[in-house]
């Protein structure tokens, strides 16, 4: 009993397990479509009217260690869209698209340390939190994608994971044939089920039937008593049968000697 009890245990967490990683998989791959919703639906519409998509929110995978220990590498951040210049502060961390002549054009997510302006109006110099140095240019606030709101520990790997071949496969397909293999079991089980309600009720059906005989049986006595007089608890005749009678001849001689002897 206590092994018994053990394995239930056991196979109780386990379940608990897989449903925790079960949800976080579909949560997270419901935000991600919505993500992609969101992105696909504003590029049209912005596309339609001529502009440049400027989402509210946008999510970046850092790849590079220059932000350590504060952003790991294959940490996602999100970013929040900032509608003026005042609303980043010293301190605060900016994506930004960098004009330096080392990384220019690529999405930077840095610190910034300093806040000044040039002829373009407001910049700001940033700086990696594991960098020696600032950066070579300052970010100019039209390259300035949003402020750092949110950062996500480790999400890339499973972002970069579900990209693969492999990992779509193990995160996707394999879940999916589980789920189909459970329902096909649900399926016979409940038709296993259905068999024995059926075998049950018909049992049942023939036990009745078997009754409703014997009472039908026991009214056409009770009928046949009440016609002929007799109580219903007074036993039915026993039927005897009758045997021949026998008669023994006596001759006459020996009835005139028994006359005689009278």
């Amino acid at each position: 009993m206590k092994s018994k009890s053990n394995y239930s245990g056991f196979k109780g967490t386990l379940k608990l397990i897989s449903t925790v990683i079960s949800w976080t998989i579909l949560v997270i791959l419901i935000l991600i479509a919505l993500f992609l919703a969101y992105f696909t639906i504003g590029s049209k519409l912005a596309e339609k009217k001529g502009e440049k998509f400027d989402p509210i929110v946008s999510l970046f995978t850092i790849i590079s260690p220059s932000m350590t220990p504060n952003i790991n590498t294959m940490d996602v951040v999100m970013t929040k869209r900032i509608s003026s210049p005042d609303d980043i502060k010293i301190g605060d961390v900016i994506t930004f698209v960098s004009t330096s002549s080392i990384s220019r054009g690529k999405t930077i997510t840095h610190r910034v340390i300093d806040i000044g302006s040039d002829e373009d109006g407001v910049t700001y110099t940033t700086k990696g939190d594991n960098n020696l140095s600032p950066d070579g240019a300052p970010a100019k606030y039209n390259n300035v994608i949003g402020k750092v709101v949110l950062r996500i520990p480790q999400l890339g790997r499973l972002q970069t994971f579900l990209a693969s071949q492999g990992g779509w496969f193990i995160a996707i397909v394999i879940p999916a044939i589980l789920i189909i293999i459970n329902d096909i079991l649900k399926v016979f089980k409940l038709a296993g089920v259905k068999n024995k309600i059926e075998k049950i009720e018909k049992t049942e059906k023939a036990s009745k039937t078997e009754q409703e005989k014997r009472e039908e049986i026991r009214k056409d006595a009770l009928k046949k008593r009440l016609k002929t007089g007799r109580s219903e608890y007074e036993p039915d005749p026993i039927p005897v049968k009758k045997s021949a009678r026998i008669v023994v001849a006596v001759p006459k001689n020996k009835q005139k000697k028994s006359k005689n002897n009278a």
